[in-house]
């Protein structure tokens, strides 16, 4: 092989590695994402140590609604993320009477929540631009009930939790 083939199979190698690198980082930073759930504020849904996908571009054509499971950076510290449920979207009322989920004055239906939530919440409007957002473990999760979190600006979405894949006989889509 002479060193002009050489040269041209090097630089070949060289523009398809780059070109894997940045479709993998356009792929990662606007598309989809990889998450590892820590903790146990989703239980049962979902467990510490599973990984997800989440969808980073679906929120960019629509808002999320009510029941959706998405991932959103921290309002106290940008760099945690946590993995929450749409409970009350921009516009709706919330309250929370002796562990009883109302939604514009709706009790909800909430089969996904692992056992009856103790407390309350005073009834509330969600702001404009925000979401209310609540573990399903109510009773050791940290969500918009607590000052620290509130109600969830959108621009801290980052996604839509859509499969778990990992560990494999965990493996879901979710709502």
């Amino acid at each position: 092989m002479s060193n002009t083939n050489l040269g041209e199979e090097i630089k070949d190698w060289v523009i398809s590695i780059l070109i894997a690198v940045i479709l993998a980082f356009f792929i990662r930073h606007f598309i989809v994402e990889l998450y590892m759930v820590e903790g146990p504020s989703m239980r049962p849904t979902l467990l510490n140590g599973e990984r997800l996908v989440v969808n980073k571009f679906i929120y960019r054509f629509k808002t999320p609604e009510r029941g959706d499971v998405l991932i959103f950076r921290y309002p106290r510290d940008p760099s945690r993320d946590f993995i929450k449920r749409v409970i009350a979207v921009a516009g709706d009322t919330i309250e929370i009477k002796d562990g009883r989920v109302f939604v514009n004055g709706q009790l909800q239906n909430e089969p996904y929540i692992l056992e009856p939530m103790r407390g309350s919440y005073p009834l509330s409007t969600v702001p404009p631009g925000t979401i209310f957002v609540m573990g399903d473990n109510r009773n050791n999760s940290e969500d918009s009930r607590f000052p620290d979190v509130g109600f969830v600006p959108l621009d801290l979405v980052k996604g839509k939790a859509m499969v778990v894949f990992w560990p494999l006989d965990h493996m879901k889509t979710l709502p």
